[in-house]
């Protein structure tokens, strides 16, 4: 039961991982995984950001131009990697991955109080739950993200396949992936990013993250662009939100 989150069917029809190759990786150990991060530093005494990306990306389809931009506002990046993602070791499996976070986070021997997690799409979860797990953290910024981890789940599996009553399944995922509870821990400034049209996380998941922050908080739902489209179209606004965010944090 514990490890039903890490089942092979999870896996297999939730993520889906690419390959990528970039020079000096930035490793993170993670025991039985090896994270291939990558990490840009323009003054060690400035807030970094802790990119989550999206499913179906890499850590490698960040490094360029979102990078820039963001050193451009002062900050640090740290692009986080997926195990079974990019180069890094082991399988995609959801449980190991939320355990992942904190070998992540804790990697840049940085004070929570100087990072700012940012979450896209599925990478959501991760900052979700980096933000959980270090609530002094300066900021927490979700775009396109997923509220509800259990809707999402019982898209592409049933409990009964994974040998799980329903009922099971969703105190497990209760139990380690309850968004609600996990906003409500963190104390922090949030913002949240979604498209009115977003065509695969429901513009309904992007308002439920903003209704259950508990601190400072601003969302902004983009008349324009789609679930992987949202950053493109509307770049200069998007950039600009983000630009004022971190200049308050």
């Amino acid at each position: 039961m514990a490890d039903v989150l890490n089942h092979r069917l999870i896996s297999e029809r939730y993520f889906f991982p690419r390959d990528g190759s970039f020079v000096a990786p930035f490793w993170v150990d993670c025991g039985d995984a090896k994270l291939a991060c990558s990490y840009h530093e323009i003054d060690p005494a400035a807030k970094t950001l802790i990119h989550f990306h999206g499913n179906g990306e890499i850590v490698d389809d960040w490094q360029g131009d979102f990078v820039s931009l963001i050193q451009q506002m002062g900050c640090n990046v740290f692009l986080a990697e997926l195990r079974g993602y990019g180069q890094s070791t082991g399988e995609p499996q959801l449980g190991k991955m939320v355990d992942d976070v904190v070998a992540t986070v804790a990697a840049l021997s940085r004070p929570a109080n100087e990072l700012i997690f940012f979450g896209r799409s599925v990478g959501s979860i991760f900052a979700i739950q980096a933000a959980a797990q270090f609530p002094q953290a300066a900021g927490l910024i979700l775009e396109s993200g997923v509220a509800d981890v259990l809707e999402r789940l019982l898209l592409r599996v049933e409990p009964s396949e994974l040998g799980v009553t329903a009922a099971e399944f969703e105190a497990e995922v209760d139990c380690k992936l309850n968004h609600q509870r996990k906003m409500a821990a963190f104390p922090g400034p949030v913002m949240v990013l979604h498209t009115q049209n977003d065509g695969l996380v429901d513009v309904s998941h992007g308002q439920r993250l903003y209704d259950w922050a508990v601190g400072e908080k601003k969302i902004k739902i983009f008349p324009q662009g789609n679930h992987n489209d949202i950053m493109y179209v509307n770049a200069r606004e998007y950039f600009s939100l983000i630009a004022e965010f971190i200049a308050k944090v």
